[in-house]
Order: structure tokens, then C-alpha cells, then sequence
């Protein structure tokens, strides 16, 4: 009777298990959903990142078959003496000083057109000036290398037809940064439409008072509109600095044809695929990536530190 009651007395009632509350459930099914972006986003996106940072200091070849081999601050120091780098990065940063004021100004002067109440049929110049933009990139390119041949291109064929002989845009180096920055502002709708938005939404309130203040078309313009949208040219500012620093598909597919790496027209990352998938040189390339988004990371910082100076926020501080 006795190891029966002790017996009895050590089943202890199991506690039950309290169910889940509804805010709990839907955590537990978003993490389920978010899990193949997560997965795939260690697996193709943050592990290669810190492979590519490893591969740096490394001499890694896909050609020769050589074990990876480690040689530290080599690939680093490399890339401030190999001389085909220091031309690249001389072309990008040419690049980037003659693209950037087109890039803002040109749609910041379209989307005031578009803004104007003068202007009739805005809806169908709104469609024209954003349809580039959604033309392939490598379509467009293909498009514009015919449109400025110097011989059959129909840019040619107008300025004869006013006794101008124009320039071989796409193969003479004087002329090929220009037209790479004709072919970038052909595709400036998706900035134009932002500013535009922006410009929008200014309220008329402000508008009027300055009116009545005697304030003409291009002082409000100066000291409310360009104030008011402010935020979005320092967007559109930091994406085409960004852009610009990676623009890759232009350059390379108009030297396709040549053959070889025309030397005006050789920007950074045509140097690191060349690099990278032509010569094999793994490692070096990924020192010249690392490179490059550091470069960028510093530029958008400074960007950033001076745009107190000059960005006004509404309701908030500059």
C-alpha cells in the first residue's frame, strides 16, 4: 500500500502548454514568408560579400588552377600602380564631373516645364519624357550608337543637311564622353518625375503670399519651389553620384565593336570585369570592388554631412 501511495504521488500533472495568441502566430507565419528571402540573401548576397572581402587579400586566379594563396595588402597597394586602374578611375571621375550637372539640372528644367500652368498638353509630354526611361539599356544603347554614327547616323545626316559635318561621337575619344552623357540624359524621366511630384505638392499658399509681397515668377521659383524639393534633388544627387560611380553597360557595349578597350571611354567597372572574368584575376578584382564601394560609402557620407547646409526639410531642421 505504501509503494502504491509513493508511486502515485511521483506522477506529477504534466503543465499544459498555453496556446499561441494571435499576434503571436502572425510573427511566426512573417518569419515563415520572410525565410526564402532570408536564406537567399545569406546564401547569394552577404556571404559572397565577405568571400569577395577575403578574396582581397588573396591571390585567387580562376584561370592558372593555383591554390588560393594569401599576400595581404598586395592587391591593395596594386591598384594605386597599376596603370590601366589609374586610367579608369581617371575616366569615372571625368565621367562623373561633366554628367552630374545634366543629370539634375536637365530634369529639374523639365519637370518646371511640365509645372507650368502655361503649357498645355502636359499629361502627354509627361508620358514622352518618361518613356526613355523605360526603354532596355542595352536596346538604348544599341538605338543611340546608330543614331550618332558619324557616317550613316541620322544625327549626321541633320547637321548636313545645315553644311555641319559632324564628329564620329561613338569612336572618336574626343566625342565619345559626351555622347555616353547624351545617352544618360535621354533616360532622365524617372528624375523628372520625381521632382515633378514634388513640385506638385509645394502648396499654392506659399505661392500666393510671395505674390503679395511682390515676389516675381523667378524669385518664388528661386526661394520656394527649388527650397521645397530640396530633399528629392539631394536623392536623385546621391543615386546618380552612386550610378555613375557603377555605369558599366554603356561603355563596354559601345566598345564591343572595336575589339579592344578604347582608353577614353575605359571607366572603372569595365576594368574590374576585365579583370575579374578576362584575365582570371580574381582577387585583384575583388580588391578593386571593395575599392570602388568604399569610394562610394565616403562620397555618400560627405553628401550627406553637407546636406544640412543646403536641404530643407519641412517641419524639421536643414
Amino acid at each position: 500500500m505504501t509503494s502504491q501511495v509513493a508511486v502515485t504521488s511521483s506522477v506529477q500533472p504534466q503543465p499544459r502548454t498555453r496556446p499561441l495568441s494571435q499576434l503571436q502566430r502572425q510573427r511566426v507565419w512573417g518569419w515563415v514568408f520572410l525565410s526564402p528571402w532570408i536564406v537567399g540573401f545569406f546564401l547569394f548576397t552577404f556571404f559572397p560579400i565577405v568571400a569577395s572581402l577575403i578574396f582581397s587579400f588573396t591571390e585567387f586566379s580562376i584561370t592558372n588552377g593555383e591554390p588560393i594563396k594569401w599576400v595581404g595588402l598586395q592587391n591593395w597597394s596594386k591598384l594605386f600602380t597599376d596603370p590601366l586602374a589609374l586610367t579608369a578611375m581617371n575616366v569615372t571621375v571625368r565621367l562623373m564631373l561633366m554628367s552630374i550637372p545634366f543629370a539634375i539640372l536637365i530634369p529639374l528644367g523639365m519637370a518646371t516645364l511640365l509645372n507650368s500652368k502655361a503649357l498645355a498638353g502636359k499629361p502627354l509630354f509627361r508620358a514622352l519624357f518618361y518613356l526613355p526611361y523605360m526603354v532596355p539599356v542595352i536596346s538604348s544603347i544599341f538605338i543611340w550608337q546608330a543614331f550618332l554614327n558619324g557616317q550613316t547616323g541620322y544625327l549626321a545626316r541633320l547637321l548636313r543637311l545645315v553644311g555641319i559635318e559632324g564628329p564620329n561621337w561613338v569612336y572618336d575619344p574626343n566625342w565619345v564622353l559626351p555622347a555616353i552623357i547624351l545617352i544618360g540624359v535621354w533616360g532622365v524621366g524617372n528624375a523628372m518625375l520625381t521632382m515633378l511630384a514634388t513640385m506638385s505638392g509645394v502648396p499654392s499658399e506659399l505661392y500666393e503670399a510671395a505674390k503679395v509681397d511682390g515676389a516675381n515668377a523667378i524669385t518664388s521659383w528661386l526661394k520656394i519651389t527649388l527650397p521645397m524639393i530640396s530633399p528629392v534633388i539631394f536623392y536623385n544627387l546621391v543615386l546618380s553620384v552612386i550610378g555613375l560611380m557603377q555605369i558599366f553597360a554603356v561603355p563596354y557595349v559601345l566598345t564591343l565593336n572595336t575589339g579592344r578597350a578604347n582608353e577614353a571611354i575605359y571607366v572603372y567597372n569595365v576594368h574590374l570585369y576585365k579583370t575579374a572574368f578576362q584575365y582570371g584575376d580574381m582577387g585583384y578584382a575583388a580588391a578593386l570592388a571593395w575599392f570602388m564601394f568604399l569610394v562610394a560609402l565616403v562620397m555618400t557620407i560627405i553628401l550627406f554631412a553637407t546636406s544640412r547646409n543646403w536641404v530643407y526639410y519641412a517641419g524639421g531642421e536643414n
